[in-house]
C-alpha cells in the first residue's frame, strides 16, 4: 500500500457558520430556571459564560460508601465537573413498599458531597435504566406485574409515580434553581414512547425533582418529544453486544472519524433487536432546539462472557477528541469510574432474558478510574483533553464545526487525513485524529492545512510535516492569550496559568514525534530556547520543559511547551492558589484544605510549576511511606482442574457462562498466601494484583464469593479492604480454563496466546500486593 498524501497537497477547510441562528429554548430559560445553567441552541452556559460540560458515570450503589469522596476527588482531578449516575430501581426496592436508601443506597447523601465538592449532578433516574443490570433496573416485582412495562399505562405509571415519589422524599432540597443537580434522566434508550417520556417529566416534577436540563437517550433513531428533552448521544469504539466472531463492527469504526452524524445505531442494538424485535429507525440528528451532546462516550467497556473488549487507553482519547472536534457541546463518559455489583444476581444474564451474561460482580469497565480506584492509562489522556476544556471552553462552545473539503470515503478508507476545524470565522483550533485500534494507521505524510477564515486564509505549518500514527491533537490558530496573539502551533494548548494577570502563561503540549512549531505576528518578540526560521516562525526543543517570553505592543505571555511524554502527566488543579500544573506519574488531587495529596507507590513525587520562576519545583509532602509498594505472595495449588466442556449453552447465538456450580466444580482451587504483618493498616490503598489467565476466576475470602472476573488478558486489581480481607482470612482463588473450542472473543493479544498452547488455557502468572502510600502538601 502506498503512503497516504505522497502528492503533499494541501489539506483544505473553510469556517461554516450555524446554519440556523442562535435560539434560547424554553427549557432553563422560562422552564425550570437555574441560577447558573442555560440552554442554547448551539451550546450551554454556565453563569452566563458559554462553557462546556464534562460529565462521568459513576454509580454510588456499585461502590463501598467510603470510597465515594476517593472517587470523586479523582474524578475531579481528572476534569470531571459533572457526575453522573443511575439510581437503579433493583438496588434500592427489591421487596415492594421497602425502600432502602442506606448505607451505599443513599443517594441524598452521595448528592450533597458532590455538592460539597462542587461537582454538578445528572441523575439518571429510570425508571429502566439498563446499566447491565438485571431487569434493566426493574425489582422482579415490578417486571413481573402485569402491567404494559414502559408506556402509558396507567397501571405502570402508578408504580412508576411512587418511586418518584420515594425519590423526591429523598432528595427534597436537594433539586432546584440553586442546587448543584443540574440535569434528570428520563428511562433510558426508549424509541417509540415520545409521550411516555413526557408523561414520566410530568410525574417526575410532581414529586419535587426539578432541574434545568431533561435529556433523554437519541441513539438508535429514538423518537423524543421535541422541545421536552435534550437528546444525547453516545459513542463507543467497541462494546460486548456484537457476536464474538464478529469483525469491528462498522458502529464502532464511525467514532474514529470527525463527522455531524451523532447517532449510533449500534448501542443497545442486541437488547432492541432481542426484547422487542425492532431494528433501529433512521439515525437521527439533534434537534434544532438544542445542541449536540453526549452522555455515553466510551470511557472503557463492559465485559460480557461471549464477548471481551479491552478497550485502551488511545482507544478512548480518540473518540473523545473527535467529538469535540465534531462541535459537542457536552462530553458526557460511560463509565469513568468502575464498581462491583452491591449482591450476586443483580447483573445482566441470559437467565434474566438477556443474550449476554455479564460478571455476577464485576463492573470495573476498563473505566478511567477502576473498580478498584486504579487509574487507567485512558485517564491521563482524557484529562488532558478536559483541562484544554476547561482553559478554553468559552471560547470553544459557540464555535461551530467545520469538516474539511476532502473527509473519508468511509470506515474503511485509512489514507484520507481524519481531522476538523472549530472557529468563530476569525480564530479557532484544528483537530486531528490519527489513531484507531485494531487496525493500524501508516504515518501520514506532508501534512499542510489551508484553512479558510473570515480574513482570510491561514496555513498550518509553514512547511508540510508528518503525523505518525497514535496522533491525537488540537491545534491553535489565531489564539490571543495576555494581549498577544499566536498565529498558529503544531501543539495542543492545556492550559492558561495566571489567566488574570499582566503576564500568564500558556501551556503548550508538544506531539510525539512532530516538532513544536509556533508562529507569531510581524512585530512580536520572541525571548527563549527557540530557533527562528523566519516569517514569526519558531521551532522549540520540545525534549524539555521550555518556558519562553513573547511580547507584543498589547501585553505580554509566556509559554510554557511541555515534552509529550511529560505532557501524559500534567494535572491541571485548582488549589487555593488558583490554577496550578502539577507533573506526577501517579494519582493527585486537591483536598477539603485545598491543598494537594495523592497516591504514590513508594516515596510520592510531585512537581508544581513556578510561571515566575518557570521551573517546576518539587512539592513538600508529607507521608508515612508504605514498604515494600510491591510484594509477591505465594500462590498455592489446591486442587486441580476438572476437563471443561466447550460450551455452556446459549442464548440468540451467545454463548453461556458457566454457573456457580460449574465453577465451584469443574475449576482449578488455589490459595493465596498472605504476609503476617502489613494488612492492617488503614491508611493507603492495598491492592491485590492477579496476573492470570483463562476463562472465568473467582475469589473467595473465608468461603465467601467476593468477586469474579472473565479473563481478557488483563489484570484484575482488588482492593483488599473492600474485599474483606483482614489478617488471617483465608483467601482462594478458582479459576475455570478456557477450551479452545469455546465460541468466546477475546482482545488481540489474548487470543495469541489462547492460540499458543496446546489445549485448554489456565494459569496464574503472579499474586502480588501493591501498597499504595497517601501523602498531603505540607503547608509552607
Amino acid at each position: 500500500m502506498s503512503s497516504p498524501n505522497t502528492a503533499l497537497e494541501l489539506l483544505t477547510a473553510v469556517h461554516l457558520p450555524h446554519e440556523l441562528p442562535l435560539r434560547r429554548p424554553p427549557m432553563s430559560n422560562t422552564e425550570d430556571r437555574h441560577s447558573r445553567w442555560r440552554l442554547t441552541s448551539h451550546y450551554l452556559e454556565c453563569g452566563g459564560r458559554p462553557a462546556i460540560p464534562v460529565s462521568g458515570e459513576i454509580h454510588f450503589s456499585r461502590l463501598p460508601r467510603n470510597r465515594w469522596e476517593d472517587r470523586l476527588r479523582l474524578m475531579k482531578a481528572g476534569g470531571i465537573t459533572v457526575v453522573a449516575c443511575y439510581v437503579f430501581w433493583i438496588h434500592h426496592q427489591p421487596v415492594q413498599g421497602e425502600a432502602r436508601f442506606d448505607g451505599n443506597l443513599d443517594v441524598a447523601a452521595f448528592v450533597r458531597l458532590c455538592a460539597a465538592l462542587d461537582l454538578d449532578v445528572v441523575l439518571r433516574i429510570g425508571p429502566w435504566a439498563h446499566g447491565e443490570v438485571r431487569n434493566g433496573g426493574f425489582p422482579d416485582w415490578v417486571q413481573a406485574a402485569a402491567v404494559e412495562h414502559r408506556t402509558n399505562d396507567p397501571a405502570y405509571l402508578a408504580m412508576v409515580e411512587r418511586w418518584y415519589n420515594c425519590l423526591g422524599v429523598e432528595l427534597r432540597g436537594l433539586t432546584g434553581p440553586d442546587s448543584h443537580v443540574i440535569g434528570i434522566q428520563l428511562d433510558n434508550e426508549l424509541y417509540d414512547q415520545p409521550a411516555h417520556l413526557t408523561e414520566l417529566k410530568k410525574l417526575a416534577r410532581a414529586s419535587g425533582l426539578t432541574a434545568p436540563v431533561w435529556t433523554a437517550t437519541a441513539w438508535g433513531g429514538a423518537d423524543l418529544p421535541d422541545g421536552d428533552v435534550l437528546p444525547v448521544f453516545g459513542g463507543y469504539g467497541d462494546g460486548f453486544w456484537v457476536d464474538a466472531g464478529a469483525p469491528w463492527d462498522p458502529t464502532f469504526r464511525q467514532h474514529y472519524f470527525f463527522s455531524h452524524q451523532w447517532d449510533d445505531p449500534g448501542i443497545g442494538a442486541d437488547l432492541r433487536e432481542h426484547l422487542s424485535g425492532s431494528n433501529a429507525a433512521p439515525p437521527r440528528s439533534p434537534s434544532n432546539l438544542f445542541p449536540p451532546a453526549t452522555c455515553e462516550l466510551t470511557g472503557g467497556m463492559a465485559t460480557a462472557y461471549q464477548r471481551r473488549p479491552w478497550p485502551q487507553g488511545r482507544d478512548v482519547a480518540a473518540v473523545a477528541n473527535n467529538k469535540i472536534g465534531s462541535g459537542s457541546a457536552w462530553q458526557g463518559y460511560y463509565m469513568f469510574a468502575g464498581g462491583t455489583n452491591p449482591a450476586g444476581g443483580l447483573q445482566e444474564s441470559q437467565a434474566t432474558g438477556y443474550p449476554n451474561d455479564l460478571p455476577e460482580f464485576d463492573y470495573d469497565f476498563h473505566a478511567p478510574i477502576g473498580a478498584a480506584g486504579r487509574l487507567a492509562p485512558g485517564f491521563g489522556l482524557l484529562r488532558r483533553q478536559h483541562a484544554f476544556l476547561s482553559a478554553f471552553g468559552e471560547r470553544l462552545a459557540p464555535m461551530p464545526s467545520s469538516l474539511p473539503d476532502r473527509v473519508p470515503s468511509g470506515v474503511e478508507d485509512s489514507e484520507t487525513l481524519r481531522w476538523a476545524l472549530r472557529s468563530d470565522g476569525n480564530c479557532g483550533f484544528v483537530f486531528i485524529t490519527w489513531y484507531q485500534p485494531h487496525i493500524p494507521l501508516q504515518e501520514y505524510t506532508g501534512a499542510q492545512f489551508r484553512l479558510g477564515l473570515a480574513d482570510g486564509a491561514v496555513t498550518v505549518p509553514a512547511l508540510p510535516v508528518d503525523i505518525p500514527p497514535g496522533t491525537i491533537a488540537a491545534w491553535p490558530v489565531n489564539l490571543e492569550v495576555g494581549g498577544v496573539r499566536l498565529l498558529w502551533a503544531t501543539a495542543s494548548p492545556l492550559t492558561i496559568l495566571d489567566a488574570d494577570s499582566a503576564t500568564p502563561t500558556l501551556v503548550l503540549a508538544a506531539e510525539a514525534g512532530i516538532a513544536a512549531q509556533l508562529c507569531l505576528p510581524e512585530g512580536t518578540a520572541l525571548e527563549g530556547a527557540a530557533t527562528a526560521w523566519g516569517g514569526g516562525t519558531y521551532t522549540v526543543d520540545s525534549s524539555v520543559p521550555v518556558t519562553l517570553t513573547v511580547t507584543s505592543l498589547e501585553g505580554s505571555l509566556k509559554i510554557l511547551v511541555l515534552p509529550a511524554a511529560l505532557a501524559d502527566q500534567a494535572w491541571v488543579l485548582e488549589t487555593l492558589q488558583g490554577r496550578e500544573l502539577v507533573l506526577s506519574a501517579d494519582p493527585v488531587w486537591v483536598d477539603a484544605d485545598g491543598l494537594l495529596a495523592g497516591r504514590a507507590l513508594g516515596a510520592p513525587s510531585a512537581r508544581r510549576y513556578s510561571p515566575t520562576a518557570g521551573t517546576f519545583e518539587e512539592v513538600a509532602a508529607a507521608a508515612v511511606v508504605r514498604e515494600p509498594a510491591h510484594q509477591a505472595l505465594a500462590v498455592q495449588l489446591v486442587r486441580d482442574a476438572r476437563p471443561v466442556p466447550a460450551s455452556f449453552g446459549s442464548l440468540a447465538g451467545r454463548a453461556a457462562a458457566p454457573d456457580d456450580g460449574v465453577l465451584a466444580e469443574l475449576s482449578a482451587a488455589y490459595k493465596v498466601e498472605l504476609p503476617t504483618a502489613g494488612l492492617s493498616e488503614v491508611p493507603g490503598f492495598t491492592e491485590l494484583e492477579i496476573a492470570w489467565a483463562g476463562n472465568v476466576a473467582r475469589l473467595l475470602v473465608d468461603g465467601r464469593v467476593v468477586g469474579d472476573r472473565f479473563w481478557d488478558g488483563s489484570a484484575w486489581v482488588i482492593e483488599m479492604h473492600d474485599a474483606g480481607i483482614q489478617p488471617g482470612s483465608d483467601v482462594a482463588l478458582q479459576i475455570l480454563p478456557l477450551p479452545k473450542e469455546a465460541k468466546v472473543g477475546l482482545p488481540l493479544a489474548a487470543q495469541q496466546r489462547r492460540d499458543g498452547v496446546d489445549g485448554d488455557l489456565i494459569a496464574v502468572d503472579g499474586v502480588q500486593l501493591v501498597r499504595w502510600t497517601d501523602w498531603c502538601e505540607v503547608r509552607q
